[in-house]
């Protein structure tokens, strides 16, 4: 890419944002400036687009939507007679904006856009699909990153984020698309309105998506009576009202919301960072659980598809990690559903690689199957989507990740933070009446199968060095695996992007059966295991400890041995 002409030609041409206009003009003849703004294009995978909001072919705007979706038309277009698609959008900056620009996009390249009048929660999109019957859909989110990133996600008619082969396909698209030479169409949103090729959708999707949602309850009116004391934060986001939409049906009305993160802020200026994993976004949500005693902190995160809680103990509040969490509500559900015989005969759960190896023990115990799948939450839609082609869906039990995301059910093909607060509340009401805390339930599931602690590190490569920083490190522990992380000597290895895991012990090397990711893993003496990969959606490689120890503290000592040693083996 020629940057100097790049940089003209948006100048030029760039007219119809006045901040792009602006940015643009600040920027002359600063040449860092310029080559952050225009060195790449932004890459169109699995996840769609995520970047920072501004000027530039590197950076998340109206014309990098615009090209996104021309791409995507014209994909759809080849693929389909009379394609649709659904269409929604968080809080995030310009998130309305670049919503309907690719409502005005689709529509001109006569592809019918159903598209929501507010901002929603990113399962009601996958679920819009599936209702609405669209060969595509589109959520501008940037999840739980800053607030300056936003994002672009798609989905493929089946409601789950879309495949590998069909994102590369549409990036082939996008790629033959320019940005100013007329290839990208383009009609006013009134225009598209008025033909009926934009149409907003109805509020009776969101009642239906809730009914679904309301469905996968396991313990039917557990709440009513039951005292529960919620407090729960939006984070700025699109969770708030249907969250607390499902809370009041299944009767959980006390209720109190954090006030200064109630109403959506794209700016995010109470929790800079909005991500249900990191305690600072909590501050405030614990501040007022401090002062009004609820039994359980919820917090969902900007694209409402995130669940974070913090349950009361006698000496305050325990953040639960999403491992934590996820292993709470496979066994309330395993254990609930065979309680009350709604239980399959061979039930299906489905956890990604680097999700706690506790849930292996619950699941084992009630003699549920569980697949494990690659890190992302489509791969665990796949797994529902081979199940309903072999008409046996109604196996599927529960599924998540240690990010956060849980999702029951069928009727949305992503995690899905509004059925999690549900059935988290509804889970916290069944053992309220028994007498227990989350807390209380979480330490007996320790008790019972030992304490394995989970802990993952993120480590930030911002820009291109960061990019090829990142590559290095790849490189170089692929072809240089440690032999010992702290004291554990490493009894396996298994890359994921050239499909093989090898004993070490007997050289002996098997075929792992799973799309290929830039993943490396490390088994190690006494059950722990090191996982090494960069994320998907931001310019980070993460580091992913498990540790088994005797207690919390002697698994805690562990795992910051085991981080402080991958850190060197990194060379971080």
């Amino acid at each position: 890419m020629d940057i100097g002409a790049a940089y003209k030609s948006w100048l030029n041409n760039a007219i119809d944002d006045e901040d792009l206009v602006n940015e643009l003009k600040e920027i002359t003849g600063n040449d860092d400036e310029i080559y952050e703004r225009f060195y790449t294009e932004l890459k169109f995978g699995t996840a769609g687009l995520r970047g920072i909001i501004g000027a530039g072919t590197n950076r998340m705007n109206v014309y990098t939507v615009r090209r996104a979706t021309q791409g995507l038309a014209n994909f759809l277009n080849n693929k389909y007679k009379n394609p649709t698609v659904a269409i929604s959008h968080d809080s995030r900056i310009k998130a309305d904006v670049f919503a309907r620009e690719a409502a005005r996009v689709l529509a001109a390249n006569g592809i019918k856009a159903y598209i929501s009048t507010e901002l929603q929660p990113t399962p009601v999109v996958s679920f819009a699909v599936r209702e609405l019957k669209t060969q595509a859909g589109i959520m501008v989110t940037a999840s739980h990153n800053p607030a300056k990133y936003n994002g672009y996600k798609c989905y493929g008619s089946d409601g789950c984020q879309m495949t590998d082969v069909n994102a590369n396909a549409v990036f082939d698209e996008i790629e033959k698309v320019q940005y100013f030479n007329g290839d990208i169409r383009l009609i006013s949103f009134e225009e598209g309105l008025e033909s009926g090729m934009i149409q907003w959708i109805g509020d009776d999707l969101y009642d239906k998506y809730l009914e679904n949602v309301q469905a996968q309850s396991v313990s039917p009116g557990v709440c009513m009576d039951s005292g529960l004391k919620i407090v729960y934060t939006p984070l700025n986001g699109a969770g708030n009202k249907l969250v607390r939409k499902i809370l009041s049906r299944i009767g959980v009305d006390d209720v109190v919301i954090v006030p200064e993160q109630e109403m959506p802020d794209g700016n995010f200026t109470t929790c800079p960072y909005p991500n249900p994993e990191i305690k600072e976004a909590l501050e405030l949500g614990l501040k007022l659980c401090n002062e009004v005693k609820p039994d359980l902190l919820l917090a969902t995160d900007p694209d409402s598809d995130r669940v974070g809680i913090a349950v009361k103990t006698d000496n305050g509040y325990r953040l639960m990690s999403g491992n934590e969490t996820g292993i709470m509500l496979m066994n309330y559900i395993l254990s609930t559903r065979k309680e009350n015989g709604t239980l399959p005969s061979d039930p299906v759960a489905v956890r990604t690689i680097v999700t706690s190896k506790l849930v292996d023990k619950v699941c084992e115990k009630f003699g549920c199957e569980l697949k494990t799948v690659l890190t992302g939450f489509k791969y665990i839609g796949e797994q529902i989507l081979l199940l309903e082609q072999k008409g046996q869906e109604n196996r599927y039990v529960f599924g998540f990740e240690e990010s956060y995301g849980y999702l029951a059910g069928t009727y949305v093909r992503d995690k899905d933070a509004v059925v999690a607060s549900m059935l988290i509340c509804e889970m916290a009401a069944y053992y309220r009446k028994k007498n227990k805390s989350l807390n209380d339930v979480m330490n007996e599931l320790y008790d019972e199968f030992g304490y394995y602690l989970n802990r993952t590190e993120a480590f930030e490569f911002e820009g291109a060095s960061g990019m090829q920083k990142m590559a290095d490190i790849m490189a170089k522990i692929r072809n240089e695996h440690p032999e010992v992380i702290d004291k554990y000597k490493v009894t396996a290895v298994s890359d994921f992007l050239n499909s093989y895991s090898v004993d070490l012990a007997t050289g002996n090397k098997t075929e792992i059966d799973l799309p290929k990711s830039n993943v490396l893993a490390y088994s190690l003496e006494g059950g722990g295991a090191a996982i090494v990969r960069p994320s998907g959606t931001e310019p980070k490689i993460k580091v992913y400890i498990t540790a088994v120890g005797k207690d919390e503290s002697d698994a805690t000592d562990i795992a910051q041995n085991m981080i402080d040693s991958m850190i060197k083996i990194l060379g971080i």
